[in-house]
């Protein structure tokens, strides 16, 4: 399962599979990645982007479908990802079964930074 820290604040988002989704500060475009919990770690399992520009170009291996550009990329299990929030962008969106919420309806939106990691074993 994924959870979400932020200080002593941990957030299970009972799922072990999201989207991570954020809309690009400059671009003003949509980027999604979808992460599953696995046992070495958190898993890039693939990567959505709708344009391309100021630093977030897709790689040559994606493919464009429907408009949007899509790839898996090689990346190992990551043991934390650091979420950082500046306030000055719209907050993080966390997809979970299709229904999105942005990061403040688990962690308070003062809270930064923010570490995405496999949840705890009890």
């Amino acid at each position: 399962m994924i959870c979400l820290l932020a200080g002593t604040k941990l957030a299970p988002l009972m799922a072990a599979a999201i989207t991570l989704a954020w809309t690009h500060s400059v671009e003003k475009t949509q980027w999604e990645e979808d992460w599953r919990s696995g046992p070495a770690g958190l898993e890039l399992v693939e990567a959505r982007i709708e344009g391309s520009g100021a630093g977030m170009e897709p790689p040559p291996e994606a493919e464009r479908v429907g408009g949007i550009w899509r790839w898996h990329p090689s990346l190992p299990p990551q043991r934390d990802i650091v979420l950082r929030r500046s306030g000055a962008t719209s907050d993080w969106r966390i997809c979970i079964a299709g229904q999105c919420r942005t990061m403040d309806a688990y962690i308070p939106a003062d809270s930064d930074p923010v570490v995405m990691t496999n949840c705890p074993v009890p």
